[in-house]
Order: structure tokens, then sequence, then C-alpha cells
């Protein structure tokens, strides 16, 4: 009766271990992804930037609605690229002027 007391106790403190193991892998997971996610839109970023910076001008005199940097395309058409490297087109009237 005590040996069947053991196993059984054994066996339930295993069980208790394993559920506890499986929600700190998925807690690790996701905490992978998320690391993850924010290199891979920081990565694009700065590739978007450093490419616009090389390919397209410049705006000195003007920022975008938020302070962003502006790029002139060669459609002479305004933008500023945002966190996730995606470019983000305004309208002329939509950018201010930049304080020195």
């Amino acid at each position: 009766m005590k040996k069947l007391l053991c196993v059984i106790a054994f066996l339930f403190c295993l069980g208790l271990s394993y559920s506890v193991s499986a929600q700190a892998v998925k807690k690790t997971t996701q905490a992978v992804e998320k690391g993850a996610k924010k290199a891979g839109n920081e990565t694009a970023e700065v590739a978007s930037k450093g490419k616009a910076t090389v390919t397209d001008k410049v705006y000195k005199d003007k920022v975008g609605p938020k302070g962003q940097k502006i790029y002139i395309d060669g459609h002479s058409r305004y933008y500023w690229i945002d966190e996730k490297g995606h470019k983000n087109y305004v309208t002329e009237a939509e950018l201010k002027a930049r304080k020195k």
C-alpha cells in the first residue's frame, strides 16, 4: 500500500511539472516571436531609409506630420518611412516647416 501511494504521489508530481514546463515553453516561444518580429521591423526600417537616402532626395526644409524625415521620389511625390519600413505618402499641404 505504501509503495502504491508513493508511485501515485510521484506520478502526480510528474504531471504537475509537465504542466509548468509546457507553460514555460509557451511563454518563451511568445517572447522569441516578439523579439524576432521587432528585429525584422527594425531591419526593414533601416534598409528602407538607407535605400531612400541613396535613391531619392531628402526634403531638408520640411518634416512630416509627426516630425518624420521627408523624402521626394522620382515622380515628385513626398513620403516618409514608418517603423515597419513602409512608405507613407503625404501631400505638400500636410508637411510642416522644420524647426531650427
